[in-house]
């Protein structure tokens, strides 16, 4: 995975353990008046005001006093005629509308710019729900007869199998569960590497007894030690591959274990970007190594690009290159004897998505990988919930039927070719059924 998954995840810095009646209301009022403040005290009814001013004339229009009036109200001769103290000027309508004032200069430009970022969004949407749709797509569809386990498939194990905490029953459990599956290959977590790229022996203390009993217990099965540790590539701190020193030691490291009955090695070093020169020059020495020693040399991979260069868009909007190009996979397939490819943390929020999704990686990677190199796709026997990965989403089932579909559209026929299951201690009883009855179980034949 693209980080440090706590206990025995990928790329993980230190695992440790496996631990992984309500109050009587009083009558509704009505309040007298609206509290303005919704302060909620009470505000009493204004007094009525007493209009004193005699009532007008109705049949009195403005202008002189009638000669019949006069008598009981003489006007001095002096006094002009004085204009109405108050009323609408003859020529005013006083229904008219108010003019409406002239629009704000920052309008339309307002309007243009909510304009450009709709267009902006739409443009990002548009390529994202044709991704999702053809995702979708991918997932419709029958497997072929036939695409199930090759029996090259692996299982990633957790670090209490070499520390002691593991006894034989528990060997023998474990062999129970995996007799009459296509599992070959255990991968059993060895590590982490210090960031110099050395490895205390301590790490893996009871290696030996370990290595005896599955050879026991399953004969047959190889025990691969896993490594990994946090590359230095995001942050300050971490193995850094450019610094010769550090590949010489995570040879030595890579020689010790093989000296203590390990069958092969297996790496998993994380976040590695795409293109990274330093890691296929390890990986040369590494074949070498393994290969003078009968041994076999397997790694855990990145995800290929989804679409054309989407690891360089991604790595520079988010800093976080997740994904490799097809052409760097295929580098690294052909200098390996088995290439895991971490097919899970997807980003996926549908189980009908995330298969679509490992249908397409899987095809993606059967393109890339030669024949002579044992491709296996992984299953996500863990369940966590938590940016880039929805455990309602990324189930076994998905991504089983995800594989199939891929392996029937490119090369239904591929005999080095199988599954990876991660993780031993987090998997469920459905995980274990989803596994038998969608993979490692052999159909009857039809009458």
């Amino acid at each position: 995975m693209d980080e440090a998954r706590g206990e025995d995840g990928h790329a993980d810095g230190n695992p440790a353990g496996e631990s992984h009646a309500p109050a009587a209301q009083a009558p509704e009022t009505r309040p007298a008046a609206t509290d303005p403040d919704h302060s909620g005290a009470h505000i009493p009814p204004p007094a009525q005001k007493l209009n004193t001013a005699p009532p007008p004339n109705p049949t009195r229009a403005p202008g002189p006093t009638p000669a019949s009036e006069s008598a009981s109200a003489p006007e001095p001769a002096s006094a002009p005629e004085s204009a109405p103290a108050s009323g609408p000027a003859p020529d005013s309508d006083p229904t008219a509308t108010p003019p409406t004032p002239p629009a704000s200069p920052s309008r339309p430009r307002k309007r243009r710019i909510l304009r450009l970022l709709a267009a902006l969004l739409a443009l990002l949407l548009l390529p994202l729900l044709t991704a999702e749709t053809a995702l979708r797509i991918n997932y419709t569809g029958d497997p072929a007869p036939g695409t199930r386990t090759r029996h090259r498939d692996a299982l990633w194990l957790g670090h209490a199998w070499v520390d002691g905490r593991k006894t034989d029953r528990d060997v023998k459990a474990l062999a129970g569960r995996l007799r009459d599956t296509g599992i070959r290959d255990l991968y059993v977590h060895s590590g982490p590497l210090e960031h110099d790229g050395t490895l205390p022996p301590s790490a893996y203390a009871k290696a030996g007894w370990f290595i005896g009993a599955v050879h026991r217990e399953l004969p047959g099965v190889r025990v691969q030690a896993w490594l990994g540790d946090v590359l230095a590539t995001e942050t300050p701190d971490g193995l850094r591959l450019e610094r010769a020193a550090t590949r010489t030691a995570v040879l030595a490291s890579t020689r010790a274990v093989l000296d203590a009955g390990f069958q092969g090695a297996h790496f998993d070093l994380e976040p590695l970007h795409s293109g990274d020169r330093n890691y296929l020059a390890l990986l040369d020495d590494l074949r070498a190594l393994t290969h003078a020693r009968g041994a076999v040399l397997s790694v855990a991979a990145h995800q290929i690009d989804p679409l054309p260069a989407f690891h360089s868009f991604w790595g520079t909007t988010t800093g976080h290159p997740k994904w490799w190009s097809q052409a760097f996979f295929g580098q690294v397939a052909r200098r390996v004897d088995q290439i895991a490819v971490m097919s899970y943390d997807t980003l996926q929020p549908l189980q009908s998505l995330y298969g679509g999704y490992v249908a397409q990686q899987t095809s993606l990677a059967l393109e890339a990988t030669p024949k002579s190199t044992d491709l296996l796709m992984g299953l996500p026997f863990y369940h966590e919930n938590r940016f880039g990965h929805w455990a309602h989403a990324e189930t076994v089932p998905a991504a089983v039927r995800g594989v199939r579909l891929g392996l029937s559209r490119t090369d239904a026929g591929r005999a080095r070719f199988g599954v990876a299951l991660y993780v031993d201690f987090a998997a469920t009883e459905a995980d274990w059924r989803a596994y038998r009855d969608g993979w490692a179980a052999t159909p009857p034949a039809a009458s």
